[in-house]
């Protein structure tokens, strides 16, 4: 890396710190609540490629709840976030409930996967 890329670099991550220092608390406990839920994803694929797959329905259902939530939860960043234009008639008490009710259905949907 040349000496220019590598301030670039830096500037840019400088940039994303205070860029996400800015963020609200309520949206940074949804981003790590997000990364959680990969996280959890990641590790089942881990435990399925070591210990490996006999109960294939329920690996797939461990994944695709993990998933399923982290896509539910970016859903809910995205209506509660103030700055977002789409949504401002959205009450976040109201992006809440749809969370809830939306994770209700995953999780009775995956349960009913799992045999």
């Amino acid at each position: 890396m040349t000496k220019s890329n590598a301030s670039d670099a830096q500037a840019l991550i400088r940039s994303l710190r205070s860029a996400y220092a800015a963020t609200p608390t309520n949206l940074k406990i949804i981003d790590l609540y997000v990364v959680f839920a990969i996280a959890t994803a990641i590790i089942q694929v881990g435990y399925m490629g070591i210990v490996g797959s006999f109960p294939f329905n329920s690996f797939l259902s461990g994944v695709l709840s993990c998933v399923g939530t982290a896509v539910l939860a970016v859903c809910l960043r995205i209506q509660v976030n103030k700055e977002n234009k789409e949504f401002k008639d959205l009450p976040p008490e109201r992006a809440f409930a749809d969370f809830v009710l939306c994770n209700l259905v995953l999780h009775l949907v995956i349960m009913n996967f799992l045999g």
